[in-house]
């Protein structure tokens, strides 16, 4: 069967498999070589070169899933974002990018295209005159990410693939937050797909890795690049990356259930100041959301009110893992300030809207109730310490 006829499951659990030739196995079999023949073959395999047999398998899974003709994959998230930028940036060259990013992206960015003598600019906002006004006759990219990270701004993609075609500019999307489970981007006419693929992709917090996936055209201008720097990953990794994303539908349709009802439930908190989640009909960007998403994701954010200290509540709560990362199918919770944006400064994160009350609340698959039960637990405990 064609990937593109196949439903989502269906691809998750199919799409891009090796088969097991010689003794039929039920999945992938892994080929741990890192040194190939070269002679009397018809590709010359090296892991540097991300053509090994399972590197290979996987990139067609990623494809097949984001509705594009390829895909790569690569040692983190920030590799995938690195290679990709630079892969279509060079002296001289402008982009224009989101005005809230991932802090990572946004310091890659602040730190070293200036090494690289390219010319960035953020936009001021998130409508078509904020990217428009932005442009510059040197502009090649226009980069995007959403959902927003921790905020859960929606960028609309169409209007961003209509000013990249105008433009002949390369559009990029960071992906992670959505997954291809609930959002598409190729499907509203953008180039470049990023994963950090340690996130929703591998779901059970136990690997690093990124993707990519575009055309063939725009690969092959990825990987000329990324063959020289390095970043590819271990076959062992992929073989696993591979595996979690045979449940990466179901999960995260679980985990949208949870996030949906745990917002509604937050949002009704006395101690909760507001909620971020573009599932909910309050917020600004909800039309947008049912327009371009199939689902709202996992994840979502909340501002506790001045009097709770944030610190506090989070060291109260016995099953929500105070945690770095994101997506795995345990519930987990973060700072913002203090972690995935800890490289802005105090003024950059201000301007961006996130204050040091603001809480980035990664929803697992356990069930509403036992999360519920967690999170009263924890303001009772907390303001029960402060009336002493």
């Amino acid at each position: 069967m064609k990937s593109n006829k196949m439903g989502m499951n269906t691809i998750c659990a199919h799409a891009g498999e090796l088969k097991d030739e010689q003794f039929k196995g039920a999945i992938s079999p892994l080929y741990m070589s890192s040194s190939y023949a070269y002679e009397n073959v018809d590709v010359k395999r090296y892991p540097r070169y991300f053509n090994t047999p399972n590197q290979e398998a996987l990139g067609k899974k990623i494809a097949a899933l984001e509705h594009t003709e390829a895909g790569m994959i690569f040692g983190s998230g920030m590799a995938a974002v690195s290679h990709s930028l630079l892969a279509f940036l060079q002296k001289g060259d402008h982009i224009v990018l989101q005005k809230t990013l991932y802090g990572g992206t946004y310091n890659f960015v602040v730190e070293e295209f200036e090494k690289f003598g390219i010319e960035y600019t953020f936009a001021n906002g998130f409508s078509e005159a904020d990217f428009r006004s932005a442009l510059q006759t040197n502009t090649k990219v226009i980069y995007v990410e959403t959902p927003s990270n921790p905020l859960m701004l929606l960028t609309d993609l169409e209007m961003i693939s209509k000013i990249a075609r105008e433009h002949n500019l390369v559009s990029i999307i960071d992906n992670t937050f959505a997954s291809p489970i609930n959002q598409n981007p190729a499907d509203f006419g953008i180039d470049i797909i990023i994963h950090s693929a340690t996130k929703y992709m591998g779901g059970h917090s136990d690997i690093c890795a990124g993707a990519v996936a575009a055309s063939n055209k725009h690969m092959e201008q990825i990987w000329n690049l990324s063959k020289n720097i390095g970043g590819s990953l271990s076959d062992y990794t992929v073989w696993l990356l591979e595996r979690s994303l045979k449940t990466m539908a179901l999960r995260v349709k679980a985990q949208n259930r949870n996030a949906k009802k745990m917002a509604k439930w937050l949002q009704k908190h006395p101690l909760v100041a507001k909620v971020y989640y573009p599932g909910l009909k309050e917020h600004p960007d909800y039309l947008l959301a049912r327009k371009q998403m199939r689902g709202y994701s996992g994840m979502l954010s909340f501002e506790l009110i001045p009097s709770v200290n944030p610190e506090a509540f989070m060291e109260a709560l016995q099953l929500i893992k105070q945690s770095m990362s994101l997506a795995g199918v345990e519930s987990t919770i973060l700072s913002p300030a203090k972690t995935s944006h800890a490289l802005l400064t105090a003024e950059e994160r201000t301007h961006q809207g996130i204050s040091d009350n603001l809480l980035r609340f990664s929803v697992g698959i356990e069930e509403k109730k036992d999360l519920v039960e967690d999170i009263e637990q924890a303001f009772e405990a907390v303001v029960n310490k402060e009336l002493v």
